[in-house]
């Protein structure tokens, strides 16, 4: 559904994106992971226009969308971040209406699609559609800001670390809601992250960038099992790590 075709980005001489070619498939969850200044946020803001490519292309189902006016482009791709950006002068339904309410929606339409949305995502319509982002708590926000990019029924979603501001609890609750939701709706997803336990709780495939450059795409397991290099290993032994601490902490304290 989605190729990326030798995608370069360049600033002055400096390389954000290197020759990154890889395709994402119906239905799939692509994750990009890597450290800040990798490019993954780079190229996730190229798929839909908020950068333009140096050099490359990006397809979306068969289009180039250079050929596409970039609000058009949008409208059909649904686009979640960490910081949400929820409008603070509109309620909840007003901020998740703001899509179908330029595509020309009648206001009944709106009003079953705003709280379908809020079901959704677990969030009561009768008690939220009419309250402001500030009486919200980050992962109500959050899950807001989900709506909102599915409110124009994309296939498409981009992701940019859009849960990473939360609180360990609330993350889990909202990644678990977000797997629910794109088996459900049967999304196509590139998710930008860079917290390794994420990528591969969340992630049919990841793709490891450093420097621009991709280094390896792979399931998790693939990864885990046989990483291509040393940077891949050092990202994959992270979660081993954590994990190994855990249970060493649960057998001391099973010792009599």
């Amino acid at each position: 559904m989605i190729e990326l075709q030798s995608l370069t980005k360049r600033y002055g001489d400096a390389v954000a994106v290197a020759e990154l070619s890889l395709t994402v498939a119906d239905g799939e969850l692509l994750v990009l992971l890597g450290g800040s200044g990798c490019g993954k946020t780079t190229t996730l803001k190229m798929v839909n226009r908020l950068v333009e490519p140096t050099s490359g292309r990006v397809l979306v189902d068969g289009e180039d969308v250079a050929g596409l006016a970039p609000h058009e482009l949008r409208r059909r791709i649904g686009y979640a971040f960490q910081r949400v950006g929820l409008f603070p002068h509109m309620s909840v339904g007003e901020n998740i209406a703001v899509t179908p309410s330029l595509l020309g929606w009648d206001a009944e339409r709106i009003q079953r699609r705003v709280d379908e949305l809020l079901e959704l995502v677990e969030l009561d319509p009768a008690t939220m559609r009419g309250r402001r982002p500030d009486e919200l708590s980050g992962g109500q926000q959050q899950r807001v800001g989900v709506a909102r990019a599915l409110a124009a029924q994309p296939r498409l979603m981009l992701l940019d670390e859009p849960f990473g501001a939360l609180d360990p609890l609330t993350r889990d609750r909202v990644q678990q809601s977000f797997r629910r939701i794109r088996g459900q709706l049967g999304l196509t997803a590139i998710f930008v992250t860079h917290d390794m336990g994420e990528a591969l709780v969340l992630g049919d495939r990841i793709a490891v960038m450093h420097a621009g450059q991709l280094l390896q795409i792979g399931t998790p397991r693939e990864l885990l099992v046989n990483p291509a290099d040393d940077i891949v290993r050092q990202l994959m032994d992270t979660p081993r790590r954590q994990a190994a601490v855990v249970e060493a902490l649960l057998e001391t304290d099973e010792r009599p």
